[in-house]
């Protein structure tokens, strides 16, 4: 792009299969720990006496120090063998959520929780950023978004799983059961990932340069704007089904099961055709998809309705992630630690401001008006994302 300098990487080593995936696991394990308290919201909040609204801002704090975490930690691990951070990463992460499951109180557990989130402020865009740098330039788009599979199967597996374990044996064993996914998936990157990767670190006169670069900081606030859209409903989806649906535990299980496996079909899709079908179109069709659930939501009075309502939401959930990240990655590859960096902060920046903006609606008005709160952030997401289209092809 335009107007914007870095110094050049230096080469990498052949990407090679085992590599993409251990660090697609480390992307689930790492969806599996975020998302755990969206599954656990029902047990967590009625174990620790708290309400669902502040039982929602463990969520939110959280993704608020991820948000800042992750292009803060970008600038500190930019010198660091990728091999021993990403293991490092999930090292933390899982000793981590090992401590929160030790935590006696919700005022012990918030800032226990706080720091654990630090490994996936470091993990998710480093990992993006190393197979970028690994992938030749044609495999770029599908390298990375092959990687963020991992969110998509946490959303089939981990997140119904939690719902399950949260329910039969408690929060705490969900929480102890994604401890030791960190810690596997850390032996497993760094027994697969070569020594030596190390992207090239920016100047802060580079970093100047990307902040300050109209365009990609736009389409960084596409994915902000989509995820406050998504979590202002999502966060709360396990008490929404208990209340208004009066969901069973085993039905509240089948529903994330249904909206990650669609998750899932919806980044496989976008994986094989997004080099085809451009990152543009590809966030386009994904951020509608949201949207048309989001509007259709009010029809959703019964299990089977709720089950055709969520599909295209799921579809669109975690593919836009990705096509988001490899829309970067292709826009500014030379930039990519960075834009992935603020990438990451955009996508925990949305679930802080869905998830408190609906624990507040929740708190004032129920659970009505949620879905027209998330239309909103997500029409504003669709609009710029259209806005920054146009203008990449210009500027390229």
């Amino acid at each position: 792009m335009n107007g914007v300098a870095a110094p050049a990487p230096l080469a990498a080593p052949p990407l090679r299969a085992a590599v993409k995936w251990a660090l697609l696991a480390g992307n689930f394990v790492i969806g599996c720990g975020i998302m755990c308290v969206v599954g656990t919201l029902n047990d967590l909040t009625q174990s620790l006496g708290v309400s669902v609204a502040v039982g929602g801002q463990l969520l939110a704090l959280g993704a608020a120090m991820v948000c800042f975490g992750a292009p803060l930690l970008a600038g500190w691990v930019a010198g660091f063998d990728r091999r021993r951070l990403l293991s490092a990463a999930l090292l933390w992460y899982g000793v981590g959520h090992a401590l929160c499951a030790a935590m006696p109180s919700f005022a012990a557990l918030l800032p226990v929780r706080a720091l654990t989130v630090l490994g996936a402020a470091v993990f998710t865009p480093q990992a993006a950023a190393a197979i970028g740098f690994m992938a030749p330039p044609h495999q770029r788009g599908q390298a990375i978004t092959f990687i963020f599979l991992g969110w998509s199967i946490a959303s089939v597996a981990g997140v119904p799983m939690a719902a399950w374990m949260g329910d039969a044996f408690g929060w705490r064993s969900a929480f102890g059961a994604v401890a030791v996914l960190s810690l596997l998936a850390a032996a497993w990157v760094f027994a697969v990932m070569p020594n030596g990767i190390k992207p090239a670190a920016l100047s802060l006169h580079a970093w100047k340069q990307v902040l300050t670069h109209p365009l990609l900081m736009a389409m960084v606030a596409v994915t902000a704007l989509s995820g406050a859209g998504q979590f202002t409903l999502f966060s709360y989806f396990a008490p929404y089904y208990k209340l208004t649906l009066g969901a069973t535990a085993a039905q509240i299980s089948g529903l994330f099961i249904w909206f990650g496996a669609w998750g899932l079909v919806g980044n496989l899709l976008v994986a094989r055709g997004i080099d085809r079908m451009g990152a543009d179109r590809s966030v386009a069709i994904t951020l509608a998809l949201m949207l048309g659930s989001l509007l259709f939501w009010p029809l959703a009075q019964g299990f089977a309705v709720m089950a055709l309502v969520l599909l295209p939401w799921g579809l669109g959930c975690f593919s836009s992630n990705s096509a988001q990240q490899a829309r970067l990655g292709i826009a500014a590859p030379v930039l990519a630690p960075a834009l992935m960096a603020l990438n990451t902060s955009a996508i925990y920046l949305g679930q802080a401001a869905g998830a408190s903006s609906g624990g507040w609606l929740i708190a004032h008005a129920g659970f009505g008006s949620l879905h027209m709160a998330g239309a909103v952030w997500m029409l504003a997401a669709i609009g710029l994302s259209v806005w920054v289209g146009r203008r990449v092809v210009i500027l390229k």
